[in-house]
């Protein structure tokens, strides 16, 4: 389309706006609202992966459990080792693929908790998060 000049700046602001509110919330350790999941959205497979999480496996992939190390920061600031990643299974993949459920745990004595979205060893029962694209976007988990 062809925009006179005012409204196309105007348009690139709002714009720019927009994308500044989510990367302000990650900067102060907020997942924006925007970016949640409800638990009955997953793939079944993701809850798979929930179950062997709960279970503490046995998980299907070597690297299942290992420490997420969030560099590129799409993820709340924590202490290295904070974050777990494991697969989420793409049927039809021989290999691990580009999903993941990625754990953020600050341990403590375990607690009674209840809940597919609990882990008794996680203050507050962990926080979960979902990326379909290979860490290029995440939404927290929420039921």
């Amino acid at each position: 389309m062809n925009y006179p000049r005012a409204i196309a700046a105007a348009l690139l602001a709002a714009l720019l706006a927009a994308a500044a509110v989510p990367a302000a919330a990650f900067a102060r350790g907020e997942a924006p609202a925007s970016r949640e999941l409800r638990l009955q959205e997953l793939p079944p497979e993701a809850h798979y992966t929930l179950k062997l999480i709960h279970g503490n496996g046995p998980f299907p992939f070597d690297r299942d459990g290992i420490t997420f190390g969030n560099y590129e920061k799409r993820l709340p600031a924590a202490p290295r080792g904070h974050y777990r990643e494991y697969t989420v299974i793409t049927p039809g993949l021989k290999h691990r693929g580009a999903r993941r459920i990625v754990l953020g745990c600050e341990r403590q004595a375990p607690v009674k908790v209840s809940g597919p979205l609990q882990l008794p060893h996680c203050r507050g029962g962990g926080e979960f998060y979902y990326t379909a694209d290979h860490y290029q976007s995440f939404r927290r988990i929420v039921e």
